[in-house]
């Protein structure tokens, strides 16, 4: 490892130009579009990523929905509640990785990011451990929650054959922060691409041509999930990553800052699950209400476009934290904010567009997904909530990644709970029944509690002092490079 005196001091660094301030408009383009290229260099294979991860979970689900309803049930329960919660839950500790090797990038001290990947990996992988009897024992808990005997059953079963992937999660997500944040996340991006038609074709063979079933979708899904991580750790630790990886290092296990790594990865996943499942329990309370199937498929199909474009913004968050992170680690609090700037105005102006064609095409949205006339026009009937959502996509992941850049994730965390849990949930149920709205009453409230944690996220953001934070990535990446 360095010395601790390899670790500039933030005197010992010349001040960063305040960008933006003063400058006439030809010089600030040129800057708005240099940061651009920096900015879509992340964001670019991070959607394609995205996107073609949420596919691979459609190929899944249109695979099973052939076989039976149920099955499709079964399947659909396991992948998004079981599976889902726990993907959710270590993709947001794998988080934490990407403030820390996002800073120690920014800061030149490249072989702290093989560290710090290899304590990622023995923090993910005892939560995983932890985190596997909800797999195992998930046809008892669903049951215990009211879900029918059989589809219980079935559901559990599917959630056992998946158990391998939480372990593949605990694996691959640090590797793909780990590349993500020295700027190498096109690998990530190839290797998304060869797994997909593989993914496809071993669906296909182990679900119908060999007749497995559900249990088969279940099984490919765990397939195309090692496929994908051994793609990547070829590359990682293969020869790709020479700077940031030199082998397995004792003092990465060791336990002098395993402490605060836990307490980041621990705030890192909290953040992220407190959102996802805000909007599974706001689906989940559309199934008490009267005509529940109506108003669940009109939801769910609003969810799913809005899910889809969303893609584009969590492409967006990834790319902010690592370009946050990276000006953070190089003590440059100016270019950090600069950085924010842009990306949130870059994913506000996608969301506008994506919003407006929303409107436009209200009467059509759901065409692609149901032939009834009832489901179309509920639809069509909370279209205007759809836009609203879409909008509010362009700026709330965004101003997420600045936080994890800038590790705020326990900071964010409260806020999320406040404004989903304390405003979001409750003031959805209350229109939802009481005043007799409906699902719209429901989605109105959801919209509540994510524009509210919106604009105390905007308010951080703007009165945060960028040199503050770029001292304490200093100090932080001081601490931890000279131990």
């Amino acid at each position: 490892m360095e010395s601790q005196s390899a670790v500039p001091l933030i005197s010992e660094l010349p001040l960063p130009e305040k960008r933006g301030g003063g400058k006439v408009p030809g010089r600030l383009a040129k800057e708005v579009w240099e940061e651009s290229k920096k900015l879509w260099d992340v964001v670019g294979p991070a959607v394609f990523m995205r996107l073609v991860i949420y596919s691979m979970n459609i190929v899944s689900q249109a695979f099973v929905g052939h076989l039976g309803d149920r099955d499709l049930a079964a399947f659909s329960i396991a992948n998004t509640v079981v599976d889902g919660l726990n993907f959710g839950f270590l993709f947001g500790m794998a988080s934490a990785l990407e403030t820390l090797c996002g800073q120690a990038y920014g800061a030149r001290q490249y072989p702290m990011l093989g560290i710090y990947l290899q304590r990622s990996w023995l923090i993910l992988l005892a939560f995983a451990v932890l985190l596997a009897p909800t797999y195992v024992f998930s046809g008892q808990l669903l049951a215990a929650l009211g879900q029918p005997t059989e589809l219980a059953r079935e559901a559990g079963l599917v959630s056992l054959y998946m158990l391998p992937s939480l372990f593949m999660y605990a694996i691959l997500l640090p590797v793909i922060t780990f590349l993500q944040c020295q700027l190498k996340n096109r690998v990530t991006a190839v290797a998304t691409a060869v797994v997909f038609p593989v993914h496809v074709a071993a669906t296909w063979l182990l679900v119908h041509y060999f007749g497995l079933g559900v249990l088969g979708a279940a099984l490919a899904f765990n397939l195309s999930w090692v496929l994908y991580a051994v793609l990547q750790l070829a590359y990682a630790l293969g020869g790709g990553c020479p700077e940031t990886w030199s082998g397995f290092s004792a003092s990465a296990f060791a336990f002098v800052d395993l402490k605060e790594f836990v307490k980041l990865s621990a705030s890192s996943g909290v953040m992220v699950c407190l959102e996802n499942w805000y909007y599974r329990i706001l689906i989940f309370l559309t199934g008490y209400m009267k005509n529940a199937e109506l108003a669940v498929d009109a939801l769910s199909i609003c969810m799913s476009l809005s899910g889809w474009e969303m893609m584009i913004h969590l492409g967006f968050l990834a790319g902010t934290g690592v370009r946050v992170a990276n000006e953070l680690g190089a003590a440059n609090g100016q270019g950090a904010r600069f950085a924010a700037f842009v990306s949130t105005t870059t994913s506000f102006f996608i969301s506008l567009f994506f919003s407006l064609l929303t409107l436009i095409f209200h009467d059509k949205l759901a065409i692609i997904f149901s032939s009834s006339e009832a489901v179309i026009d509920a639809v069509d009937d909370i279209s205007v909530l759809l836009a609203l959502t879409i909008l509010l996509n362009g700026v709330q992941p965004v101003l997420s990644g600045v936080a994890v850049g800038s590790g705020w994730q326990a900071l964010v965390a409260y806020v999320n709970i406040g404004s989903y849990y304390l405003i979001g949930i409750p003031f959805g149920v209350l229109l939802g029944w009481p005043f007799h709205y409906g699902v719209y009453g429901v989605w109105v409230g959801m919209i509540c509690g994510t524009t509210m944690q919106t604009l105390i996220l905007a308010w951080i953001t703007l009165r945060c002092d960028w040199s503050e934070e770029a001292l304490k990535a200093s100090n932080r990446i001081r601490q931890w490079g000279s131990t």
